[in-house]
């Protein structure tokens, strides 16, 4: 089974909220949609599962056009950040309710319930009701319920969102190992970049009901088509800096993502630039530094960085831009090269030195 959508716009009291969305999701493929809050991740799910009409353009279920089926006949499930479950029925009853609506026998029921139950490790809840679980176990009961029909499309909106950070690593791991061997074609959305990598798979991002890049998500990290691209696949926000003092270059940026800014020099080709901490925000392994250019400019910057790092409001440091992690973007936010000649700045003590932009 195939998913193809060709040319499809979809808008809602005059705002557009997809635009020209072509794209082709082969059987067995495990899919993200990664995009901000309101760039059209669910609206394009909903066109998926015929929740939505698209305004124009096409639909295509394995050669064949959806336009006039409607959601009922689609073999198609689909699981919400929310915790959708019916409250007075036993999480067995819950799972179960999809095939009992199809007209399964009691033997598959049990049988199948029981095998999806396992793999999602809530089969010693099936007893319980969906009040007396905790938030992941809710979440696992209706992952249940959407994984138990054998759909031909499943989408995922968000559904790992209110979930804590263990939990939704445990189960962004289940979830690829499910599907591992399945012809079924999965549609993931997030609005975070570590997820999506996490995920792996195809990556589509999406900017404003607009579809920018496609790929594998690991290539779609490292080869951004523009910096459009390249901030939707950055979190924190992607660092921007003017290559200096060449005017040949003008109106041309480098950007850089918070991981790979580091406090000390890889090799005598790292760019260089001194800068004043603002802030150094601890968060578990990992500290994000807030910095800024002394001469007063608003522009923050920020390093993501191993480890605990103790910096004072005013400390001086030195952020070192290793070469083969930056981007160049032309004045349009085309992507040129990712890495930059070291010919585009002045060099100083054996670093290369840029202004902030």
């Amino acid at each position: 089974m195939s998913l193809t959508l060709n040319n499809v716009r979809r808008a809602v009291n005059g705002e557009v909220h997809l635009n020209d969305i072509t794209m082709s999701l082969s059987a067995g493929s495990f899919n993200v949609l990664l995009g901000r809050t309101l760039a059209g991740k669910t609206s394009l799910m909903r066109l998926m599962a015929g929740l939505d009409k698209p305004d124009c353009g096409q639909i295509l279920m394995h050669g064949e056009d959806l336009s006039g089926v409607p959601v009922q006949r689609r073999n198609v499930s689909m699981v919400y950040q929310q915790f959708i479950n019916y409250p007075h029925l036993s999480v067995f009853d819950n799972i179960a309710s999809p095939l009992r609506v199809a007209g399964k026998s009691a033997s598959v029921i049990n049988s199948k319930v029981k095998e999806i139950a396992c793999l999602l490790h809530i089969e010693e809840f099936l007893g319980r009701f969906p009040l007396d679980l905790s938030g992941g176990q809710q979440q696992r009961t209706a992952m249940a319920r959407a994984l138990v029909k054998d759909a031909s499309l499943i989408l995922f909106d968000e559904p790992l969102v209110n979930l804590d950070y263990k939990l939704r690593e445990e189960l962004r791991t289940e979830l690829r190992e499910l599907f591992k061997e399945s012809k079924t074609v999965v549609v993931y959305a997030t609005t975070e970049p570590g997820e999506a990598l996490a995920l792996g798979g195809v990556t589509t991002l999406l900017h404003q009901g607009r579809l920018i890049q496609s790929g594998a998500a690991h290539e779609v990290y490292a080869r951004p088509d523009n910096v459009v691209a390249a901030e939707l696949f950055s979190e924190p926000s992607l660092n921007m800096l003017d290559i200096a003092d060449h005017p040949h270059q003008t109106g041309q940026q480098l950007g850089i993502r918070p991981e790979h800014v580091t406090l000390s020099a890889s090799q005598d080709s790292d760019l260089a630039l001194d800068l004043m901490v603002d802030v150094a925000e601890i968060s578990g392994s990992e500290t994000f530094l807030h910095m800024r250019k002394q001469d007063g400019r608003q522009q923050e910057l920020i390093a993501r960085l191993r480890g605990v790092h103790q910096h004072q409001s005013g400390d001086l440091v030195t952020a070192y831009f290793p070469q083969s992690k930056l981007f160049r973007f032309d004045a349009d936010g085309n992507t040129l090269d990712t890495v930059v000649n070291s010919s585009s700045a002045s060099s100083t003590n054996g670093s290369e030195v840029l202004s902030n932009g």
